[in-house]
């Protein structure tokens, strides 16, 4: 019998703007959050998945209020951490000190458990479905792993998850078809449901389009 593949709509979003401790959203992240729920609200979600620290939690509570009964879970691959981690040799000559100096400012630990967890974050939330449904997953999680995900399905160098920052409560949609034809980023970072005042937090002043 010849396997039955469908097409996995992945949808990822950054929690809503955090407290200064993080250890919650501000007033401008749960509206961030509510709005994209609001957004989310005609999308056939089948379960959200949300990394364990407490500004995706409240962040997945939030748009799960506003969508009919989708279930949420708490997933550690969608948590916090680094993906990877380059090697000089890898990266632009003009920039390389830059972003070793980033990476390497994270504790050892972290950078040497996030690569197994960016790997079960592939193999749970990516490539086409079993069966013959579509399927529609949310995950809220944090900048480093849109950034992963986006640089795997484009197939770019690993090291490319570097500088693809995401605004809080942005939306980003990867589509994987059935074997045979590649991933596409359907849009990425998009704040089409957020007005003016709410857009581009959790973003470097520097890469902002304020105008």
């Amino acid at each position: 019998m010849t396997a039955t593949h469908a097409t996995r709509y992945l949808y990822l979003t950054r929690h809503g703007e955090a407290t200064p401790d993080e250890d919650g959203l501000t007033p401008t992240g749960r509206r961030q959050a509510a709005l994209l729920g609001e957004r989310l609200r005609d999308v056939p979600l089948s379960a959200i998945h949300h990394g364990p620290l407490p500004r995706a939690a409240e962040t997945a509570r939030l748009i799960g209020d506003r969508l009919d009964g989708v279930p949420a879970h708490v997933c550690e691959p969608a948590g916090d951490y680094v993906p990877y981690t380059p090697h000089r040799d890898e990266l632009p000559a003009d920039s390389a000190d830059f972003l070793l100096d980033f990476v390497h400012g994270f504790p050892p630990d972290e950078r040497a458990r996030g690569p197994l967890l960016a790997r079960t974050a592939e193999e749970r939330f990516t490539g086409p479905v079993n069966g013959p449904e579509d399927r529609h997953e949310l995950v809220v999680t944090h900048n480093f792993l849109i950034g992963w995900l986006v640089r795997a399905a484009l197939d770019a160098p690993k090291w490319r998850w570097l500088g693809l920052n995401q605004c809080n409560a942005a939306l980003t949609v990867i589509r994987y078809p059935p074997p045979g034809r590649p991933p596409s980023v359907l849009f990425s970072n998009d704040m089409a449901h957020l007005p003016a005042p709410l857009r581009w937090t959790g973003y470097p002043p520097e890469l902002r389009i304020t105008s």
